[in-house]
């Protein structure tokens, strides 16, 4: 709190607003309250728009060598269905362009883990995810188990880039500064297996035109992958190819922001 507040008096002698300016920041905060309610958080949203999010994430990221996090976001859900390795998350006649998912889970020296859980959710081509629409299905959501040799495929649709809810006070602000409010293209994944830090992270997709201007700030190299032609024998428009490094310690799984 002594930081917070000689900080925040620094920052006021710095720029020396008016009482008006004053004004409209006590109402800009208080606007984040009233915004917020137990299915859409405005407070989280502009930590998310102003980088405190991923800074936050970043000093408590895992060890070097394991693959680096990205934010859980608003859209992660407890109890998403076990499903075969080769299965698709994607319910019979969802729209978008088929993707392969496939790899490994490994340990910071390459060996496999056995029976790593990959949880995994995306936005459909639309840009919403299952539990945005009025009944949610559990659509483009679920989870594997590796094999073995921390091995890991399945089956869905490519995501796209959607933008982030303007509607509220966080949203203005942003266009206000002439900033993109949209997410380039990812896939969410959380790997969890006893023994290792859980990671949350997103995989991206590197044609996506706002991957260098991500309104969260999410975006960084290792977590760019490569979505390619598929052989005519997998019968799907694309794969992608993508490992999963895990450090070790203890496996914690987050609080999730929708039950």
């Amino acid at each position: 709190m002594y930081s917070l507040v000689t900080h925040l008096h620094a920052f006021v002698r710095e720029i020396r607003p008016t009482v008006e300016e004053w004004r409209v920041g006590i109402e800009f905060v208080t606007a984040l309250g009233h915004l917020t309610t137990v299915d859409h958080n405005e407070v989280i949203l502009v930590s998310d728009t102003w980088g405190v999010s991923t800074l936050v994430d970043m000093i408590n990221r895992s060890s070097d060598g394991a693959t680096e996090s990205a934010l859980l976001g608003p859209f992660w859900k407890e109890g998403a269905p076990f499903l075969p390795l080769g299965a698709s998350i994607a319910h019979d006649g969802t729209a978008g362009t088929s993707v392969l998912v496939s790899e490994r889970v490994c340990d910071r020296n390459g060996a496999g883990i056995a029976d790593a859980v990959i949880d995994v959710w995306q936005t459909d081509d639309s840009g919403f995810y299952e539990n945005q629409y009025p009944e949610t299905s559990g659509n483009l959501r679920g989870r594997f188990k590796a094999d073995g040799d921390g091995r890991y495929v399945f089956r869905t649709i490519k995501p796209v880039s959607y933008p982030m809810p303007a509607h509220g006070p966080v949203g203005m602000l942003t266009l206000r500064q002439k900033r993109s409010i949209y997410r380039p293209t990812h896939l969410h994944a959380m790997i969890s297996a006893p023994g290792y830090h859980t990671l949350v992270t997103q995989i991206f997709s590197p044609d996506d035109p706002y991957l260098d201007k991500d309104v969260t700030f999410s975006v960084v190299q290792g977590l760019i992958g490569s979505y390619e032609t598929a052989p005519s024998h997998l019968d799907r428009d694309e794969i992608i190819q993508f490992d999963f490094t895990l450090a070790e310690g203890i496996s914690i799984l987050p609080d999730a922001p929708i039950g």
